[in-house]
């Protein structure tokens, strides 16, 4: 990159907030995927009108830009497939408003998730979506992914809640779409086209989300099986019988004995599969659900179903959970974490069909899923100094994705197509249907410099 544009980068956000240095670029080169490329520079801007300009000027010189949150995405969004500029929100962190009479915030984007749910508590009021990253992951990165979590059963996914949003487009207009009404259907719903757009469409400098009051109270139950399939069961039954928890958290032994070993929170290391569930509401409405959703795991042949009886409980439990990912690096180095969501009716088909196919290609597979949702991730358990093993990463995944579209499902529940899906999109949407996404993605982005490469098949 000229060294021109470098300083009309220091001159719109200052030299403390640009980063040339090499090992800089190498710390910004990848997310919490596998791919890797390095920027030309890294930018801090701190305001909306330094992201406008920055925008502008990266339009001026047709350079590539790639906004980026914590780096916690799984599926290559914040890499720099092309270079360029990648575009850090993360000093644009602040909470501008929190309106408890319309029970709505507004915020920016490089805000953590888990600071926004911190500071809405002493309000008596939360925001649903809580991805297993919730302590790290911004909400920019959660609006640019339409980002889920365990809760996301009960309460739906990131789009749910983003009532408005202040967005910069590639030329450097800034725009504002929706608002703080909880009905609104002026003209088309620009704000849901940006929810999920991968940073693809413009950048978010500004959202405003819908919060709710916190439940009176919660229950958390654990149940253990000796068999994956009886879980997987389960899961469905729970539903069919119209009985929709707060959270249904599927993991299977291999995954159980690693966050076992990394917690020490005592889950039982012998059962091929738990299920986390937690229901929320009156507390007088709890009782009935806890015994109906028993009743349901031992028909199903669940050998033990625990009721957490303290909070210090049900948060180890949850560690367990939301560590579960990292502890897996205990069984092997590597690991690729697929996305994949089926009807909630067939998600024991598609358990049975991972762990057919974690025996056919040869390779480690821990199932982990939002079960409820019927949203899967496989992870996929490698070495990849060991020549081969990478290759059976890619059949696997594959696998995983014919399994999952030949089901009726999808590539992605929430963690995106970004680069390492790319190439598969084709496999769900037909031709037409790209050539729509495309002339969307034109129309916004003429000369395709914000995060290029992405989503859609070169």
């Amino acid at each position: 990159m000229r060294e021109s544009i470098i300083r009309q980068l220091k001159s719109i956000v200052g030299e403390e907030n640009v980063l040339t240095d090499e090992i800089d670029l190498l710390l910004y080169s990848y997310d919490a995927s596998f791919p890797e490329s390095r920027p030309d520079v890294v930018v801090f801007p701190r305001s909306t009108e330094e992201v406008s300009r920055i925008m502008a000027l990266a339009s001026a010189e047709k350079i590539p830009v790639i906004p980026r949150g914590a780096g916690t995405g799984l599926s290559g969004g914040a890499v720099a497939l092309k270079g360029g500029i990648v575009l850090s929100l993360t000093k644009m962190n602040r909470i501008l408003k929190v309106d408890t009479e319309n029970l709505v915030v507004e915020v920016e984007p490089g805000l953590v998730n888990a600071h926004l749910q911190t500071a809405l508590a002493p309000y008596g009021l939360f925001y649903p979506p809580d991805p297993a990253s919730m302590k790290v992951c911004t909400l920019g990165g959660n609006i640019a992914e339409n980002a889920g979590g365990p809760r996301c059963l009960k309460y739906g996914v990131t789009k749910d809640y983003v009532l408005g949003l202040e967005v910069v487009l590639p030329d450097g207009a800034i725009i504002h779409t929706g608002g703080q009404v909880i009905k609104n259907t002026s003209g088309y719903d620009l704000t849901r086209l940006f929810v999920g757009s991968e940073g693809t469409l413009g950048i978010v400098t500004k959202a405003i989300l819908r919060v709710l009051p916190l439940p009176e109270a919660k229950k958390t139950m654990l149940a253990i099986f000796d068999s994956l399939e009886a879980a997987s069961r389960t899961v469905s039954a729970t539903i069919a019988a119209g009985i929709i928890p707060t959270t249904l958290e599927l993991m299977d032994n291999l995954l159980i004995r690693c966050a076992e070993d990394f917690t020490h929170v005592g889950l039982p290391t012998d059962a091929e599969a738990l299920l986390l569930i937690e229901v929320d509401g009156a507390k007088e409405a709890l009782e009935p659900q806890v015994q109906a959703i028993e009743k349901i795991c031992r028909k199903e042949g669940a050998r033990e179903v625990k009721l957490a009886t303290s909070a210090a409980e049900v948060d180890r439990l949850w560690l367990a959970r939301r560590t579960v990912i990292g502890a897996a690096a205990r069984a092997r180095p590597s690991l690729v974490i697929q996305d994949v969501t089926v009807p909630r009716s067939l998600l024991p088909e598609m358990v049975s069909r991972i762990v057919e196919i974690s025996r056919k290609v040869g390779l480690l597979i821990g199932v982990l899923a939002h079960a409820g949702d019927g949203n899967l991730h496989p992870l996929l358990l490698f070495d990849s100094r060991i020549p081969g093993e990478l290759e059976k990463v890619h059949e696997a995944e594959k696998e995983i994705f014919a399994a999952a579209l030949e089901l009726g499902g999808t590539l992605t529940g929430e963690h995106g197509i970004g680069l390492t899906k790319r190439d598969f999109f084709p496999l769900e949407f037909s031709p037409r249907e790209i050539e729509v996404t495309r002339s969307i993605k034109k129309a916004f982005d003429p000369m395709n410099i914000l995060n290029p490469g992405k989503i859609l098949p070169e």
